[in-house]
């Protein structure tokens, strides 16, 4: 299982309107995320910063079935006045960072 994570920014001032957002998740786009094959996704935020993880067997697989999904598109497009995003244009997701280190 590949590690995976990204590094977004919330706009100042939305930081509680991005946590009640993703607190009320439409049901729909966490199921479409499961089936992409994206596991152990987790969200933290420091200050402005948001830094994803997730775990998945087969990315390109995963980015494919999410860019299909229209609830990922209606979540994005909701989300966006309150984000900061910067799209890798080579696999149309956020930029990936570098794994570093990893221990189970």
């Amino acid at each position: 299982m590949a590690h995976y994570s990204w590094i977004l920014e919330v706009r100042p001032g939305y930081e509680a309107e991005y946590k009640k957002r993703h607190d009320e998740i439409w049901p729909d786009l966490a199921e479409d995320i499961r089936q992409s094959g994206m596991r152990n996704y987790s969200i933290f935020r420091y200050g402005l910063i948001l830094f994803g993880y997730f775990e998945c067997d087969d990315l390109r697989k995963a980015i494919d079935y999410l860019g299909k999904s229209d609830a990922n598109r209606r979540w994005q497009e909701w989300m966006a006045p309150i984000m900061k995003v910067e799209v890798d244009t080579n696999i149309g997701f956020p930029f990936l960072l570098p794994l570093q280190w990893h221990q189970d």
